[in-house]
């Protein structure tokens, strides 16, 4: 921890994008290093894409299997990293003091929550390479003009989970933010409208699962990558929980 403020030259304090973007490298440096949430990060939405094309529980949706499965498993990549991941390693930093020592730096509460939105971002880059590249091998050709819609739609989705993850281990004890997040990653992955679009359920639920962060990212990415069409709704809603998330954990976050 001694070591990830070392980027400005001696005598000269660092600014405030060199404090964010050393802390961005630490946080990511340490997500990729913990074995358990890289079983999190990539063999569980590995595991979910191979799931989707080998069953036919998308078959009645109107597009190849994999072309339906692909964009949900790339959000729930996103929910993997921001939310689950940086929630729980969030939580327990709270508990073991290293949040406390970084409020002692020029870092603050604004700092951290983006040091660690670029170290998602990062890790998610590593994700979307890997999960897009088997996805390729079983046939997805998404359009060009899809694509180049779904990565900045990817990454705000990674942005307002993240900023959901902080707000919980910013509030709640560490393991209160362990059952959180892991619960909340079953229950959204499951029926939360990211892995399997709103359609498949009932009616009177998908009125529900659209207004979530996850049913409105798993409807944009969808959109994007299948239709090369920007969700305005979905747009809308994945906004505002950012935004609110964010001025929110800004709000409440405890240090100790």
């Amino acid at each position: 921890m001694s070591t990830i403020f070392h980027d400005s030259p001696a005598g000269r304090p660092a600014t405030l994008s060199q404090r964010i973007i050393s802390h961005g490298k630490y946080e990511a440096s340490t997500m990729l290093r913990n074995g358990e949430q890289l079983v999190l990060m990539a063999v569980m939405p590995l595991l979910g894409l191979l799931a989707l094309v080998a069953t036919p529980l998308l078959d009645d949706m109107g597009h190849s299997r994999v072309a339906i499965a692909a964009p949900g498993i790339l959000a729930l990549c996103a929910l993997s990293t921001a939310f689950t991941g940086q929630g729980i390693a969030t939580g327990f930093d709270r508990r073991y003091g290293v949040l406390r020592f970084l409020s002692t730096t020029p870092l603050g509460k604004g700092g951290l929550i983006a040091g660690k939105v670029i170290a998602v971002l990062v890790v998610l880059l590593l994700q979307m390479v890997f999960i897009s590249t088997v996805a390729a091998f079983m046939g997805w050709r998404p359009p060009l003009s899809g694509i180049l819609l779904g990565i900045p739609l990817l990454i705000l989705g990674a942005a307002a989970f993240t900023a959901i993850g902080l707000l919980i281990a910013g509030t709640v004890r560490p393991e209160a933010t362990l059952a959180i997040t892991n619960l909340g990653w079953i229950l959204l992955a499951a029926v939360g409208g990211i892995v399997l679009p709103a359609g498949k359920f009932s009616s009177s639920m998908e009125a529900y699962v659209q207004w979530l962060p996850s049913g409105a990212l798993g409807n944009l990415m969808r959109a994007a990558l299948i239709e090369s069409r920007l969700d305005v709704w979905g747009l809308i809603i994945l906004l505002a929980w950012g935004v609110l998330a964010t001025v929110a954990a800004l709000k409440w976050f405890k240090w100790n």
